[in-house]
């Protein structure tokens, strides 16, 4: 089981380390639910840490229909982070009509090659989440998915969740999210059995 913990400061990702996170999911501003860390940031953790660093790419909190320039910004950060080191990112692009902005992650998927790409919770956004992992399952540069199964919580979401896992047929790696702790994990992992769970208390309080 892998156990991917939600960090916005370098001292959080150390103690998460040391609790036995699998693997760091590196935002600025969890308060808005992550944005695009401070490079410094992304750099401290990247020479500190020795389990993998994964680094969320979201200029701002609300909602995930980007403007132009909000397309602009993500891609420069993509650079900036490519240029680091960093082993793969989190984002994701919605339309307005509430679809996956296919054309726009595509783009921005491109760019991040050779990092690895997460699609994050954008996708519990969507009417139909299982309908999405079909279309980005066609984008082989998307390696994983992080949802709730388009509900609050992991445990409301869980048949959902169990959808799209069958969908992505291990293609794709279902991350499953939304209020996960370290106290309810044994429980959510009876009720979904996958294989990465992810949450801000995945292995414990990390003050």
């Amino acid at each position: 089981m892998i156990l991917e913990a939600c960090v916005e400061s370098l001292e959080e990702a150390k103690q998460a380390e040391r609790s036995g996170a699998s693997q760091i999911e590196l935002c600025g501003r969890l308060d808005l639910d992550g944005l695009t860390p401070e490079l410094n940031l992304v750099k401290e953790a990247l020479n500190k840490l020795t389990i993998p660093v994964k680094v969320m790419v979201r200029p701002r909190g609300g909602n995930f229909v980007y403007s132009k320039s909000e397309f602009t910004e993500m891609a420069q950060s993509i650079e900036l982070f490519k240029n680091l080191g960093v082993q793969e990112i989190v984002l994701g692009l919605l339309t307005k009509q509430n679809e996956i902005d296919i054309e726009s992650t595509k783009q921005l998927v491109a760019l991040a090659h050779p990092m690895k790409v997460t699609f994050h919770k954008a996708i519990d956004e969507l009417d139909d989440p299982v309908k999405g992992v079909r279309q980005l399952m066609k984008i082989p540069e998307i390696t994983a998915i992080l949802t709730s199964g388009g509900k609050s919580t992991a445990k409301e979401g869980a048949e959902v969740i169990k959808k799209m896992m069958a969908v992505a047929q291990g293609k794709i790696q279902i991350i499953a999210a939304g209020k996960i702790t370290n106290e309810n994990l044994k429980e959510i992992d009876q009720l979904i059995g996958a294989d990465v769970y992810h949450g801000k208390l995945i292995v414990g309080s990390l003050k």
